[in-house]
């Protein structure tokens, strides 16, 4: 059993397994008809060291972690499965992960920045999911590559875009975040982000060995 370490879920059992429930339809809509095991970590911390303890004892699994800043060009060059994840994460300050033994990059995937850039390549479901008082004109420009939106400016655009909405509270990641992983287009994502796009196809095919 493949199991996927995913950073999120915060320090509940309600939100682990909403968080669990998100990143299973997710990758189900993606088309994978065989799933790993999702294993909901709450911190980027926790979710590293339960990877390396499962890759210490022989285990197949996955990490997937937000990648907080943009990543270097030089760690991204050639096709999707040479990047470079790990080097990304041992030169990032707060993290200065090592590449356990025995994993590969390919075990290693990143959202970029943040798993909430992922919700800025479907905006119809953004729409739909806060209803009325959704401002989308509070989002950045739909030209702007997602993975190059830092952090911070994501966080303040779902905030004002959802500010005044009349059926929901404005953007909470505890309260939104996964439900609305379980709802937006894995097609969009993928087009949208090539390291979202990365982590579908290197998943698939550890999936189906």
């Amino acid at each position: 059993m493949v199991k996927l370490y995913v950073e999120g879920g915060g320090d509940t059992a309600a939100l682990k397994s909403t968080c669990r429930e998100g990143f299973t339809t997710f990758i189900t809509k993606a088309g994978l008809t065989n799933r790993p095991r999702i294993v909901a970590c709450g911190s980027r911390r926790d979710a590293f060291e339960s990877f390396c303890t499962a890759i210490a004892n022989g285990e197949d699994a996955i990490l997937l972690v937000d990648s907080e800043d943009v990543v270097n060009a030089q760690h991204q060059q050639g096709q999707p499965d040479t990047w470079q994840p790990w080097a990304h994460l041992k030169a990032r300050t707060g993290d200065g992960w090592d590449k356990p033994k025995n994993a590969a990059e390919t075990d290693c995937h990143l959202m970029t920045q943040i798993m909430e850039s992922w919700f800025l390549a479907d905006r119809d479901v953004l729409k739909a999911f806060f209803g009325q008082g959704f401002k989308e004109n509070a989002l950045p420009a739909t030209n702007n590559a997602i993975e190059g939106i830092a952090k911070q400016q994501v966080y303040v655009a779902l905030a004002q875009a959802t500010s005044n909405c009349k059926t929901k509270t404005a953007y909470g990641k505890g309260e939104h975040s996964f439900k609305l992983l379980a709802n937006v287009d894995p097609a969009k994502i993928t087009q949208a982000s090539p390291w979202a796009k990365r982590f579908v196809d290197e998943l698939r095919k550890a999936m189906d060995a």
